[in-house]
């Protein structure tokens, strides 16, 4: 074969590995949804910071760090990422991934009337906070085991650029993050009609006032329509509040927690009462 023509055979395999390497591409990108999900009707990364900004500055408990916060829809997908410093390392580098993993659990583990029909089900939702999973993950904890079962995606939180993270170009939005996280800062969105669709997470300071910062999040987003969905915290106000039940365990190791799904205190721990109430 003549010089020619091995350049040639070779541009004809390499141009044909590059369309079935982008054809595969885009397929995974239209499988997960891209921005053709439903990412389009939650809030974007523009509205998501604004929130997360006045409900940082309005919150008054824990360390008074700078946060992340990230929205996930239905499926899991990342709709949008933000932070509040004015940088991407004005806050904990660590808790950007932390934050989506928050979101995942939150959307992952509640629940809107749909789930109910033969039968079975939740009539009127149940919707669990990452603050409610605390204790039940514990030895001996009903659900123990539960924060290992869906493993965050590493080629997800730790792809693209550093300079995008945290932006409207955050290379996790439009992919699925995965991951459980079993302490405060994650909740599910309820739009109107009590509909779960998606979940917040906040990370950055203690885990209870990342529950706050998250739950005043959430309400200014106007996806907080839970009203008389169930929960587990025992106030039909904030069914999925965070608890602080757990007493001293006598024997030592993790406290006991009165209900089961109670959660530590922190360091200057807010007042959970003081919470807005979830709307209608």
């Amino acid at each position: 074969m003549s010089r020619n023509k091995t350049l040639f055979h070779a541009t004809t395999v390499l141009l044909f590995l590059s369309c079935a390497t982008s054809g595969a591409k885009a397929q995974s990108q239209s499988d997960d949804g891209g921005r053709n999900n439903g990412c389009a009707s939650l809030p974007g990364y523009t509205t998501l910071k604004a929130a997360l900004i006045a409900a940082t500055s309005s919150e008054t408990s824990g360390l008074n760090n700078q946060m992340w916060g990230t929205i996930v829809d239905r499926d899991g997908i990342v709709c949008a990422v933000a932070f509040t410093g004015v940088n991407r390392g004005a806050q904990w580098p660590g808790s950007r991934v932390i934050s989506a993993q928050k979101a995942n659990t939150g959307n992952a583990f509640s629940l809107d009337a749909a789930s109910d029909s033969g039968g079975s089900g939740q009539p009127a939702g149940l919707a669990l906070s990452t603050a409610n999973l605390y204790s039940a993950v514990q030895p001996g904890g009903s659900l123990f085991g539960l924060q290992e079962s869906n493993p965050v995606d590493t080629r997800v939180s730790y792809a693209g650029s550093a300079a995008n993270f945290g932006t409207d170009h955050d290379p996790m939005i439009g992919n699925k993050i995965g991951g459980v996280n079993v302490f405060g800062g994650g909740l599910a969105l309820y739009a109107a009609g009590k509909l779960v669709v998606g979940a917040v997470g906040v990370s950055g300071d203690t885990s209870c006032a990342d529950h706050d910062i998250a739950w005043r999040v959430r309400h200014s987003l106007n996806l907080d329509h839970l009203a008389g969905v169930g929960g587990v915290s025992g106030d039909p106000a904030r069914p999925d509040n965070i608890i602080y039940d757990i007493t001293p365990n006598p024997s030592g190791g993790t406290g006991n927690s009165a209900g089961g799904f109670g959660h530590p205190t922190c360091i200057n721990t807010g007042n959970q009462l003081a919470l807005p109430p979830v709307q209608p």
